[in-house]
């Protein structure tokens, strides 16, 4: 039996002696086994119980309930003094308890109740001795404690008998061991929300003057100690993350870390003022050391180009400058260096001047220039298997050869995009492509030259002039927006597209004014320029009315959403609101009156809520175009935020089951896959929520489905998203199927995958009767193999920190199209889908010196790992292949360096990378 006074002593059960079952034993004649000794408790080592029996005598000594006269003050401390001394010279695994704290657990209450006795004497030696029984008690609460925040309540208690006594103090929280700095830490946090619920203002310090002494000590402790990462968390959760401005110790070895995190974090944010706060310290942190295209990025992920002077002031290395100036020119953004020597060059960098040539020269060294016919892409010599193609009508083929026609030039245009040369409309044959199409499809086949010579402004306009002078209304209305999409994100000092465009703007053609939105929309998309804006707001507020007049109006305003897309102009805003609110009924029905409400929608695109008062005034309208505006505002404003509580908004509009009248509801399920786009987890789950639309929603919401999925996996063909698309895709309602097919060319565009391929070839035979079908197909087809695999339509960039404004913009025009195809792209509106080459970009990782001549070095290409919150050094990539760049990027892959000869100034290694000597590198000796 264990001693009485021992109650926690381990007992072994042993066998108990029945006297029944002896007797029985003793009469079966058997021998009664030897009797086993009984244990009392497992045997200890010498040493512990030396330790132990140390530990009750200091305890009993501190309390002395004998009240013995000779245990004076100091001796009592000398008794603490061994507690703290064992107690912090413990050492503790994952796996166990340390030996000091098992063997005082027992005597907590008794330490307790002295603790409380000792509250009643003011004696300075009294309140020392009260002050380390805290700490010491604060430490046994970390894991004995039965009530909430003990352990934080004896360390106030301390703390504040300290501060009455002379000496200070030194250490007296990191001394105790990580374990007890990270509890404490929770415990200051839940006490923080508690005094904020019994209503202490956190915008002041004084109710929490005490936690806030603990969190200016653990904070430093904690970054100091590779636990940035607990830093931050404590000082959100005390809403004081200001302090990381102020700490010493954040230097060249742990900020990466400490910016990562918070960088990654501000997406969980659910306040936009939290979100700015965490960017905007990760941008002063960036910038403090010297990392100017480190805090360009955290700049441009809060939207605060307001900063870019002052970095580029700051900056005093004209490479690191070159390469913000390459950034700032994927990002689309529209700004001006006016000082400087080099201000010409950075000037052209940030104006896109340099991509056709590098395009061109990476497609060189890949060995795909040579141009592609839609024939090369359809492989229609495959698709005809066996019987099927005898069986099939002969004269299926001819029956819509001008749709045929028109998908072979938006194939063409998109293989050949960028390459300057095709076999339908480059080569000097009398335009013979050209006539082969009628009306809009000339039109669109004359713009297919800007396409084919995207981003060559010089060359491209001497080719598509010859056209702008043509007899024929449709191929002069095609030339003029092929001059705005050769222009798409590149900046000219002559400004062609203006001068070319802005006439037709004002004249009388009903096509011309069409198509010169539509270019200046397209060349001028993220500029916010005003004499533009000017123009085209003309056009918008045009008293005119009738069908013509609504197109007109439609495409003017989706086109100034273009221009300023995520500018929240208060002006653009409220006039494209007035046209919705002072429209007829009958404009309204228009079934491109949805390009305004886009329009409206990009003003705000990933603004969040900075879009409600435009929110507020797009629900007065009347028509049920006004429900529509309003959710498509909404889910724009919150793209690629992840808000769980806008998602959660979104499926209420899908809970009601409506057959017609429910383009708000398709708005809705798309709006969940733009407000989730870029972000893994939220993917997932927005996959799931599809999943369940698809078994019990009505068809509207059904036929949205597909397009959703589109803007979740642009560019990255997933195989159980390009699984559910192709089962989609032979469904038996015509939309669903079409806007699967169209879907599928989206996910996988620019990435020659060749089971999509496969796909779309068998899709291609099975719906070779139904003209729309085929025509959704070619244009899939077009869209997988654009820029013969060397582009993208993602518009995530920068590792996927950042979102292009222009490239989403282009993106939802095909994506909002596919609400209503059958009169949009499958009808005369086919030109809209020139929209996407805002949103071509090339794929490419080429690494430069720093006058932008080739430099190959190998680079290791793998998936991107997340490491986010991770010590040590963690690995970025795995799965990796080293190749000699220039090389290709998917959009979930990650690039290194594979040698330490060069540096690279940017610290993403995507599009354009200049390298300088390391001078730190000595070549290994042979």
């Amino acid at each position: 039996m264990a001693p009485k006074g021992e109650k926690n002593a381990v007992k072994i059960a042993v066998e108990s002696k029945d006297p029944k079952k002896e007797s029985s034993n003793n009469n079966n004649n058997t021998k009664p086994e030897p009797e086993e000794p009984i244990m009392s408790e497992p045997t200890m080592s010498e040493e512990d119980q030396e330790l132990k029996e140390r530990l009750e005598t200091c305890v009993s000594t501190l309390i002395n309930k004998e009240n013995e006269s000779s245990v004076t003050i100091p001796l009592r401390l000398k008794a603490l003094d061994v507690i703290v001394d064992e107690l912090k010279s413990a050492t503790s695994s994952m796996t166990s308890v340390p030996k000091p704290l098992k063997f005082l657990r027992p005597h907590f209450s008794d330490l307790k109740g002295f603790f409380e006795i000792l509250q009643k004497d003011a004696d300075e030696g009294v309140v020392l001795l009260r002050a380390r029984l805290a700490d010491v008690l604060s430490v046994l609460a970390m894991t004995m404690s039965d009530t909430e925040r003990e352990s934080l309540k004896f360390k106030l208690a301390g703390m504040k008998d300290y501060d009455t006594l002379p000496t200070t103090q030194d250490d007296n929280l990191g001394c105790w061991g990580h374990e007890y700095v990270r509890s404490l830490a929770g415990e200051i946090g839940q006490e923080y929300n508690a005094r904020v619920l019994n209503g202490a203002d956190p915008e002041l310090d004084t109710p929490f003057k005490d936690l806030l002494g603990m969190v200016d000590v653990i904070a430093p402790f904690s970054i100091s100690h590779n636990a940035e990462a607990e830093a931050v968390d404590l000082l959100i959760e005390v809403q004081r993350l200001e302090k990381l401005k102020e700490l010493d110790n954040i230097d060249g070895k742990n900020y990466a870390r400490i910016c990562l995190y918070l960088i990654k974090t501000a997406d969980f944010m659910s306040d936009p003022d939290d979100l700015a706060e965490m960017l905007e310290i990760a941008y002063t942190l960036y910038l403090r050391q010297g990392q100017y295209f480190d805090a360009l990025r955290a700049a441009l992920r809060s939207g605060n180009e307001e900063v870019i002077p002052d970095l580029f002031a700051q900056c005093d290395d004209p490479l690191m400058k070159k390469q913000m100036c390459l950034l700032l020119g994927r990002h689309r953004v529209n700004f001006e260096i006016e000082d400087g020597d080099d201000a010409e060059e950075l000037n052209e960098l940030i104006g896109n001047s340099h991509i056709s040539e590098q395009f061109l020269k990476v497609a060189q060294d890949l060995d795909v220039m040579e141009a592609k016919t839609p024939e090369d892409i359809y492989k229609s010599h495959l698709a005809e298997t066996g019987g099927f193609s005898r069986r099939r009508d002969s004269s299926g083929a001819q029956v819509d050869s001008a749709r045929a026609n028109l998908a072979s030039t938006f194939v063409n245009a998109f293989v050949n995009a960028g390459y300057g040369v095709d076999k339908l409309m480059t080569p000097d044959n009398d335009n013979a492509w050209l006539y082969k199409n009628k009306d809009h499809g000339m039109m669109s086949a004359a713009a297919s030259l800007g396409s084919i010579l995207l981003w060559n402004v010089e060359e491209g306009l001497t080719q598509i002039d010859k056209f702008l002078y043509s007899s024929e209304d449709y191929v002069k209305a095609g030339a003029a927006l092929a001059v705005g999409i050769l222009s798409s994100g590149v900046r000219n000092d002559a400004d062609p597209a203006f001068a070319l465009l802005a006439e037709h703007i004002e004249g009388d053609s009903h096509i011309m004014k069409c198509a010169a939105c539509t270019g200046l929309g397209i060349a001028y998309a993220g500029s916010g320029r005003e004499e533009i804006i000017e123009l085209l707001t003309s056009v918008v507020e045009s008293e005119s009315t009738g069908s013509e007049a609504m197109l007109e109006s439609s495409l003017a305003s989706l086109a100034l959403g273009m221009i300023c897309v995520g500018k929240c102009d208060e002006e653009v805003g409220s006039t494209l609101v007035q046209k919705l609110m002072e429209a007829s009924d009958e404009d309204l029905d228009h079934s491109h009156a949805r390009y305004l409400c886009l329009g409206l929608g990009l003003l705000f695109l990933g603004k969040m809520e900075k879009a409600d008062a435009m929110l507020e005034a797009v629900k007065t309208v009347e028509h049920k175009i006004g429900k529509y505006a309003a959710v498509l505002l909404d889910t724009c404003a919150y793209a690629g935020s992840g808000n769980v509580l806008k998602v959660q908004e979104m499926l209420h509009h899908c809970a009601e089951h409506l057959t017609e009248d429910a383009e708000h509801q398709m708005a809705a399920v798309i709006g969940i896959g733009l407000i989730t786009m870029g972000e893994d987890t939220g993917a997932e789950m927005a996959l799931r929520a599809f999943d369940h639309l698809l078994h019990y929603c009505e068809l509207p919401i059904k036929r949205a489905v597909p397009l959703a999925l589109a803007i979740l996996y642009v560019s990255n063909p997933d195989f159980g998203v390009i699984d559910q698309l192709s089962r989609l895709s032979h469904d038996p309602d015509t939309e669903i199927s079409q806007n699967a097919i169209l879907a599928m060319g989206v996910v996988s565009a620019g990435t020659n995958n060749s089971r999509v391929a496969g796909l779309l070839r068998q899709l291609s035979e099975f719906y070779s009767k139904e003209a729309g079908h085929v025509f959704c197909v070619r244009i899939a087809q077009g869209l997988l193999h654009m820029g013969k695999g060397l582009l993208t339509l993602n518009p995530l960039h920068s590792d996927r920190m950042l979102t292009c404004g222009p490239a989403l913009g282009g993106l939802l025009v095909l994506i909002q199209s596919g609400i209503d195809l059958k009169n949009t792209i499958l009808d005369k509106s086919h030109y809209l889908l020139y929209y996407l080459t805002c949103a071509m970009n090339p794929r490419m990782l080429v690494t430069v010196n720093e006058d932008l001549s080739w430099r190959p070095v190998t680079a290791r290409v793998g998936q991107a790992v997340e490491t986010v919150g991770q010590a040590g050094k963690p690995k970025s990539i795995t799965g990796f292949q080293t190749h000699t760049t220039p090389v290709l990027l998917q959009v979930n892959e990650r690039a290194e360096l594979g040698t330490e000869e060069v540096l690279s100034l940017a610290t993403v290694l995507e599009g354009i990378v200049i390298l300088k000597d390391n001078p730190d590198y000595e070549p290994e000796e042979e």
